[in-house]
């Protein structure tokens, strides 16, 4: 019980390690996939919840479609978010396997 607390605890610990130094890049992801939904908000006429609800939605990749953007220059946008979300989702896996792998090493070097 005690090495899997202390290696919940190891993983944690890479964890925030490499979202401290991957902040910066995950902020700018955020901003731009914000940034763009508020500009879909004002060119379709929707709510800021409406806009950040779709944001979310389409840069999760989940895409329910209950809200679509009509006109073109939002539906671009909307790729922006959609892509944005992948690398988003893409760094955030990486980020865990990195803690996750470091936990383990740190785990059978205490074995030893």
């Amino acid at each position: 019980m005690a090495e899997a607390r202390k290696s919940r605890r190891i993983f944690f610990a890479a964890l925030l390690r490499q979202l401290y130094v991957l902040w910066p890049i995950f902020s700018g992801i955020l901003v731009v996939m914000v940034g763009s939904g508020i500009v879909i908000s004002r060119i379709e006429n929707w709510r800021i919840g409406e806009a950040l609800y779709f944001t979310f939605v389409t840069g999760l990749t989940i895409g329910y479609g209950d809200l679509t953007p009509k006109h073109a220059v939002a539906r671009i946008l909307a790729l922006l978010i959609g892509f944005t979300g992948i690398v988003l989702t893409g760094i955030v896996a990486a980020v865990s396997v990195q803690a996750l792998s470091e936990a383990g090493r740190n785990d059978g070097e205490q074995k030893r």
